[in-house]
Formats: C-alpha cells, sequence, structure tokens
C-alpha cells in the first residue's frame, strides 16, 4: 500500500489544527497494517516558500534556518501525540532534479510552457482541470502565484506557477529555463512518483488542500503520463469559535502550550473522536471531557490488570469485536470505533463487579487489542515516554526525601537522617553536602549507564 501524505510548510510552530492531519493520517495508517497490508508512508516537508523567506528575513537568519527549526518542531510533535515515523520525510529542497524533469515531460508533451524565467501549466491544455473540487475552470479566479503576475506573461490568468524566476536576494537553483525555485505543487507531484511510482494508493492531506494544491497536483501528474493518486482523503479543520483554527486568525494553539495543561495521550484521543472528515471544535473543557473519557478507558485495565494479577496485556488483534472492526472498515469511523470499546469497558467492568474472571480477561485484552489500532494502547505510551517521566518522578522524590533529610538534621533528629540516607543509598543514590546544599547523584548500582548531579537538591 502506497501512501501520500501532504505534510508541514515549516514556517512556523504546529498548531492542534496542523497536528489532526498527522493523528488522521497515522490512524488511517495503522488500521491498514491491522489489515495486514504493507504500508509505505511518505509525508513531505515543504521547506521553501514565500512566507518561510519572509519569516527568515524578519528574523535577519536564512530561510533554512527557519525551515529546519520548525520542522524539528513538527516532528517533536508529530511524535509526541504517538504518530508513526513516515517511511520516508523528503524536503522539497532535496528534490528539485525530479522537478525540473517533471517539468520538461509537461514542457515536451505541450503542457507547461516558460516565460520570463517562470514555467506554467496550462489549465486549459487539462480538460478535466477542477474535477476533484467540482469546479469549472470559467469560474476559478486568476492563480495568485505572485504579486507580479501580470507581467509574467502568462497565457491565461488561472494557469500556476510550477517554477518561479529568481528574485533578488531570494535562493535559487539553476534550470534550463534559469535560475529560480520551485512552485508548491510541483514538489509533491515530484516526490510522490520518486517514492512510490507513477501510481500509487492513497493521497491524504487537509481539506483545505483540495483547491488549488490537489487540483494542480492531479493535473501534473496525470498530464505527464503517471496515474497517480487512486484514493482521496481529506481531513476537515480544527475550529476555535466556529472559525478555522490558522495564524491568521490569531487564535492558533501550539501544540507544545497545550501538552503543557493536557496529557498528549488524552489530546490524541480527543482528536480521534471525532471522524476525520468532520470539523472539530477546539477548547479547553472539550478536551478535558475527552481526557476524563480516556481515564475511565485506563482505570479498567489497571483494576483487571490488579484482579488478574498481571503486569501487562499482550496486544492479541483476533480480540477486536466485529463492531470495531466493522466502524474502521466504514471509512475509517473512529467515533463509533471509540463507541465500541466504551462498550468493551461497561462489559468488563460489569465483569469485574461479578468477579468473572475470565470475561473480565477477555474484556481488557479486547479495549487494549483496540487501543493499538488507533495509537492509544497506554502501555506503549508509558514504554514511550519512560525516561522523561521516570526523571521528573525520581527528581521529585528525592527531593522530598532530601526535604525530610534536612528537618531531620535541623531538629538533631540524626538517627533519621541518616536513616534517609542509607535509603538512598540503597536505592543507588548518593548524598554529597556541600556548602550550597546536598547534591545527588546516581552511584551505578541503579543504572549503570546514566548519572546526574542536581546541585542544591
Amino acid at each position: 500500500m502506497g501512501m501520500y501524505v501532504c505534510g508541514a510548510t515549516v514556517q512556523a510552530p504546529p498548531h492542534v489544527g496542523h497536528i489532526r492531519s498527522g493523528v488522521a493520517f497515522d490512524i488511517v495508517r495503522r488500521w491498514l497494517m491491522a489489515r495486514g497490508y504493507d504500508v509505505t508512508y511518505i509525508r513531505n516537508v515543504t521547506d521553501i516558500d514565500d512566507k518561510i523567506l519572509a519569516n527568515g528575513e524578519r528574523e535577519g537568519v536564512p530561510y533554512w534556518v527557519v525551515a529546519m527549526r520548525n520542522e524539528r518542531a513538527f516532528t517533536w510533535a508529530y511524535d509526541t501525540l504517538g504518530c508513526l515515523p513516515p517511511t520516508y520525510e523528503p524536503r522539497a529542497t532535496g528534490h528539485i532534479p525530479e522537478m525540473v524533469q517533471l517539468m520538461q515531460r509537461l514542457i515536451d508533451a505541450g503542457f507547461g510552457y516558460a516565460a520570463g524565467g517562470d514555467v506554467y501549466f496550462d489549465v486549459r491544455s487539462y480538460p478535466e482541470y477542477g474535477a476533484l473540487s467540482g469546479q469549472r475552470i470559467d469560474d476559478m479566479l486568476p492563480a495568485a502565484d505572485a504579486e507580479d503576475k501580470a507581467e509574467r506573461a502568462k497565457r491565461d490568468p488561472r494557469d500556476f506557477a510550477m517554477w518561479k524566476g529568481a528574485k533578488e536576494g531570494e535562493p535559487s537553483w539553476d534550470t534550463p529555463w534559469g535560475p529560480g525555485r520551485p512552485g508548491w505543487h510541483i514538489e509533491c507531484s515530484a516526490m510522490a512518483e520518486k517514492y512510490l511510482g507513477a501510481t500509487f494508493d492513497i493521497h491524504g492531506g487537509g481539506l483545505d488542500l483540495v483547491f488549488p494544491h490537489h487540483e494542480n497536483e492531479i493535473a501534473q501528474s496525470k498530464c505527464a503520463g503517471d496515474g497517480f493518486a487512486n484514493y482521496w482523503l481529506h481531513n476537515a479543520w480544527v475550529t476555535t469559535a466556529g472559525e478555522k483554527m490558522s495564524k491568521s486568525l490569531g487564535n492558533s494553539l501550539l501544540v507544545s502550550e497545550v501538552v503543557q495543561r493536557v496529557r498528549p495521550i488524552e489530546l490524541r484521543y480527543y482528536l480521534a473522536g471525532a471522524h476525520y472528515r468532520s470539523m472539530l471544535e477546539f477548547s479547553d473543557e472539550m478536551v478535558n471531557d475527552a481526557g476524563q473519557g480516556f481515564r475511565r478507558i485506563e482505570g479498567f485495565i489497571t483494576r483487571a490488570m490488579e484482579a488478574l494479577k498481571v503486569s501487562s496485556i499482550d496486544v492479541d488483534p483476533s480480540a477486536r469485536t466485529e463492531a470495531f472492526d466493522a466502524a474502521m472498515d466504514d471509512d475509517i469511523n473512529t467515533p463509533q470505533a471509540l463507541a465500541a470499546i466504551h462498550g468493551t469497558v461497561r462489559d468488563g467492568n460489569a465483569a469485574l463487579a461479578a468477579g468473572d474472571l475470565d470475561a473480565t480477561s477477555t474484556a481488557v485484552s479486547s479495549v487494549v487489542a483496540m487501543l493499538d489500532v488507533l495509537g492509544l494502547n497506554p502501555a506503549q505510551w508509558q514504554a514511550a515516554g519512560s525516561d522523561e517521566q521516570l526523571t521528573d518522578a525520581v527528581d521529585g522524590l528525592v527531593k522530598v526525601a532530601l526535604d525530610q533529610r534536612q528537618a531531620a538534621r535541623e531538629r538533631k533528629d540524626y538517627a533519621a537522617s541518616d536513616a534517609i540516607r542509607d535509603q538512598l543509598t540503597d536505592m543507588g543514590i548518593a548524598i554529597e553536602d556541600t556548602p550550597e546544599g546536598p547534591r545527588w547523584s546516581l552511584t551505578g548500582r541503579a543504572s549503570e549507564t546514566t548519572e546526574a548531579n542536581h546541585d542544591g537538591r
């Protein structure tokens, strides 16, 4: 299964609206894998465009500094929300030769033309243009390729730029038509073909990309002789107060800020709670309400494991319910899939109350198997976040112990002070008293490879 998803244009850090796409298509991918498909998942990075250049100029740094900083922020957000890494994540600037080759094919076939250093696609040369978005060419507004488009010798104002001639001070690459940089749409056509071939299965992206981006991708690739994507999936927007979440509206909520107020797994659960094609209204209250629902699932898993006297639940795909599988097969209907999970939790709680351990075991195995498909298996999140979580937990616990030891020393209860020190030593934590306060480190008995010193702790 070949799957191409339009990724980030890395002009700024991601907000929740951006990351919804990542979560939605991660769930699609996971379900295909659960159904036995070997998925090649490509998610691109647009690392050069007008806004990236403008932000670099405003900050006084090269465009690639802005792009790389924000690419890292997106990667962190995808990872934090539990998205599997892509099979490959190509950058636009790394695929200029492929774009040049594709544009040459289009020019040779009569679908593209060079004019004044730019290269344009002739939209009227492709009779099917507008089919994806359901539009007629004559009803379309002129393509907003550049502010000086009237001077750039377009044959038709609706023609769109595949290549933009170099402007003074801008980065550029050499081509047969002169130096310049890629237009937005040619990037994805070229990269999808390179990694997935001329024809592939699924193309995904946000609803706002249907026109012009995906419409233009289809035109370029089809006219170059490629079959391109067989299926198109578009996730709807995250809104705030009924408006699309965006930086221009000033109502964006950065992922890095939101996960300070809510656990990442609960944010993912909230994003999964609406069908990917449905608009999703965002508020802290709604996310917290969703979090309570997820904690009920977690609570059942914890109680079931205690009753069964086990420390983990293996993922058994055969334990999923028919209702869950049917929901996921029905255009990835995650609301119905979550309803199937909660129904199983109710059955499991009833079994727990009745002391029926066999039914409890069946229910908890089913719940974990279904959560796993959605990327919501608590055990996997605990494993993935264990290092950071344990560091914070140990730091806090040692501080409590040292505060108690200091209080004992101040009241001259040296026996209690020494007992606390001895207990910490037994756990592999060495204490050194310094003029600045006690300092602790791992001695190696608790960890052979990790050491941390904390002044004043």
